[in-house]
């Protein structure tokens, strides 16, 4: 994930269901199904599963970025892929804002949708191509199959000026991380299971200065600092530099329970994930996860079914796109 800050660096997800424009209304669930383009391109699902596994293959890290995307796409409003929108002269793209900092890959996005382009022309949305993305670069991280369901339309703007107030900061507190996910329906144990995504990945040094610099903070398992300190030895990184943590050095590449032992170790890399470990509303689920895999998997699977399927854009509204970094010109 790049510059990213934890796998998708959850930007824990600011999950309020404010309601869409007018043109845009899509009441919850309505219009997805499983497997959706059964009949109008029954090979679209394997597609993308092939593509996925094509593109891990030769580029590891493109399955966080993929993991990524479905949290900062569909927890700002709506699972619309306004997030692969380009900036144009009268709107900014989400992709620019510095919430979205570290984000990339979104050209093997493309090259998904080229594939499936070439099997059946305008019938999937770049909406569905986002989020079985991810379902598929879960299952290549190590993680479990969440069957998802389909039906997406792609949305016409951008929702950059919304980021701020849906996606969270890192150094926000746990209260106001648990109050946005539980807007969206996401409980607890929900939360917990998805901030587990920072099993995965690494954090850019950005993110992690302020543990470090003037003082080390006092929570940072001392045996980590170190190593944290060596790889990022500058208390103002440039944005651009390759400075990184790895999320977790025991399994960097294995979406796995892992992460729940290490921040109960003192040894998360963000201020929320030693909140998590701490805070008494959620440390009896970090506890019971760093126990029990299937528990985690479990409870991730939920929620990120949830999440999948957060104010859709179905039916008549909204649009397939040609391409996804732009609205079809039609419009």
């Amino acid at each position: 994930m790049g510059a990213s800050w934890g796998l998708p660096f959850l930007a824990f997800l600011s999950f309020s269901a404010v309601a869409l424009g007018e043109d845009e209304v899509g009441a919850k669930n309505s219009g997805l199904a499983m497997n959706f383009y059964k009949e109008s391109c029954p090979q679209a699902e394997e597609i993308i599963r092939e593509q996925v596994k094509l593109l891990y293959k030769r580029h590891k890290n493109t399955a966080f970025s993929w993991l990524r995307n479905i949290f900062h796409d569909c927890a700002v409003q709506s699972c619309d892929a306004s997030l692969l929108l380009d900036s144009t002269r009268r709107s900014l793209s989400e992709k620019e804002m510095d919430r979205s900092f570290g984000m990339r890959n979104f050209r093997y996005l493309d090259t998904i949708k080229e594939a499936v382009e070439r099997e059946c022309p305008g019938v999937v949305s770049c909406a569905d191509i986002l989020v079985l993305s991810a379902r598929d670069g879960i299952v290549a991280l190590g993680g479990p199959y969440i069957p998802l369901k389909t039906g997406r339309k792609d949305g016409r703007r951008s929702r950059a000026d919304l980021l701020e107030q849906y996606l969270p900061d890192h150094n926000e507190s746990i209260s106001s991380v648990l109050d946005k996910f539980s807007a969206l329906g996401i409980d607890t144990p929900g939360v917990v299971a998805l901030l587990g995504s920072h099993s995965v990945g690494r954090t850019h040094c950005v993110k992690l200065v302020h543990r470090l610099y003037p003082e080390v903070d006092p929570d940072l398992n001392p045996d980590h600092v170190p190593h944290m300190l060596k790889k990022c030895p500058d208390p103002i990184p440039d944005p651009k530099a390759v400075q990184y943590v790895r999320n977790d050095r025991g399994t960097p590449m294995k979406l796995d329970n892992n992460y729940y032992r290490n921040i109960l170790d003192n040894k998360g890399l963000l201020q929320v994930d030693h909140q998590l470990a701490y805070d008494k509303r959620t440390r009896p689920f970090v506890k019971k996860m760093a126990k029990n895999q299937d528990y985690f998997f479990k409870e991730f699977s939920r929620a990120i079914t949830i999440l999948s399927e957060n104010n859709p854009i179905t039916g008549d509204e909204g649009e397939i796109r040609k391409q996804c970094n732009v609205v079809s010109k039609h419009h």
